[in-house]
């Protein structure tokens, strides 16, 4: 009979057995994460680039050793590439445990058988889903909150305005950055291709290689291409995320104060013990894997750049590991698009904070009051209205009436009301999408 001490039998690896939750949990979302950022997608890379490498080298007539290849030979080669698959990745690794050299099996592989940003579509979807929140309630009025406070009115649109111009710039920055590649030898100088065939041009000949490839030259390298431009894209990338930590909690936030209801998804349950609640889980599901994200790819942004003399390989094990980080924003974005999916406003609930809170209107007032010259505006609205609740319109409008300011002026003060003293709230959020073109 089995204890509870005894130890079982090694677990056939699943999406239920799974170590980590990216291919256990949140195996849906970071799947298509897998053909890049698995160690079968680094082989699989590291294969096209030495077989494009050593087509462009038998382009070259200066090298002998490589004589011209036919279009058949290309093709050959070029289908080794296209046709990679499982099997040849565990070829390849059953190689490396004889070579222990993870670049130096590739080669012998090859022997043998004789730029992709999968962010944007998840970040596009996000900013999508985020602007048509500000499109549809551009001129939906809603009390503000600064340091947690009513404050001046504004409307949900340019709220939901706000972060997707936010995700947006970052998401822009993402498709621009450059991504570098090297192939100039084992400290950068080109040693051993200038020791063989001196003659050639190698700083072009490679240059020309590595932007065939989609990459940017770099023409300053030791042994390994410096990783600047990684920490650069994981610096966008966890920017982008932080807006979205932000946005997570004000979400959050604006359902715990009734602002937005959530759709009920038949058949779950929204809490174990309490029947009634329906937990806004998929907000902080996302805000729990960003932060997760952002330690992974902060300290891969810390640490990549910094490599001992001409090259150690404490980059080699944490760049295993971009993909990690990545996943995990993935996640994120995935669980944040459901909860966005799931939300109604609550318009009634909207409207009854702004009427309880009609002391937002002493900003108006008080700035109507210094323009037509009366002494201590500021002072007297907050003698009047400083840490005292209660006010509503009949509260305000006999303070209004007993000001000293032209008819016109005070006929217009008479006539604010929260919900309408919203500036140009709502045309600013009609305006996003011009901006997220």
């Amino acid at each position: 009979m089995k204890t509870a001490t005894q130890p079982q039998a090694t677990l056939e690896l699943n999406s239920l057995t799974a170590v980590s939750p990216l291919d256990g949990r949140y195996a849906r979302a970071t799947a298509p994460l897998r053909r890049v950022f698995s160690e079968y997608g680094l082989i699989r890379y590291r294969l096209q680039v030495e077989v494009r490498w050593l087509v462009m080298l038998s382009k070259h007539a200066q090298i002998k050793e490589v004589p011209g290849f036919s279009p058949e030979t290309v093709s050959t080669l070029e289908r080794i590439v296209l046709d990679f698959d499982d099997n040849d990745a565990r070829r390849v690794k059953a190689i490396e445990a004889t070579t222990n050299h993870d670049v130096k099996a590739i080669e012998y592989f090859l022997k043998e058988k004789t730029r992709e940003q999968l962010l944007l579509p998840g970040m596009d979807r996000l900013i999508k889903a985020i602007g048509e929140l500000a499109g549809r309630h551009a001129e939906r009025p809603m009390l503000a909150r600064t340091h947690g406070q009513p404050a001046s009115p504004t409307t949900l649109g340019k709220e939901m305005a706000n972060t997707a111009y936010r995700l947006q710039r970052q998401r822009a920055q993402l498709a621009r950055a450059e991504i570098l590649g090297k192939v100039n030898g084992a400290v950068g100088n080109y040693n051993a291709h200038l020791a063989a065939y001196p003659d050639i041009d190698w700083e072009n000949t490679t240059k020309a290689f590595v932007e065939q490839l989609g990459l940017e030259w770099n023409p300053y390298t030791t042994q390994i291409e410096p990783h600047d431009y990684i920490a650069e894209l994981f610096n966008i990338i966890t920017r982008f995320n932080n807006i979205l930590i932000d946005f997570n909690r004000d979400a959050w936030a604006y359902i715990a104060l009734g602002y937005f209801k959530q759709k009920i998804v038949a058949g779950e349950v929204g809490s174990s013990t309490m029947p009634h609640k329906v937990n806004p889980i998929d907000f902080e599901n996302a805000e729990g894997n960003l932060g997760l994200a952002n330690a992974v790819l902060e300290h891969m942004a810390n640490k990549l750049p910094i490599s001992r003399w001409q090259r150690d390989l404490s980059d080699s094990t944490v760049m295993r590991n971009a993909g990690v980080g990545v996943a995990y924003s993935v996640t994120a974005y995935d669980a944040c698009l459901r909860g966005i999916g799931k939300l109604e406003v609550d318009e009634g609930r909207l409207q009854a904070d702004l009427e309880a809170n009609w002391e937002v209107l002493a900003e108006a007032i008080q700035t109507v009051m210094r323009r037509y010259g009366i002494a201590e505006p500021y002072e007297k609205l907050k003698a009047l209205t400083r840490g005292k609740r209660g006010f509503n319109r009949e509260s305000i409008r006999e303070f209004i009436d007993t000001l000293e300011i032209p008819a016109a002026a005070k006929k217009d003060l008479l006539a604010l009301t929260p919900a309408g003293y919203t500036g140009n709230a709502g045309a600013q959020a009609s305006r996003l999408q011009g901006y997220l073109k």
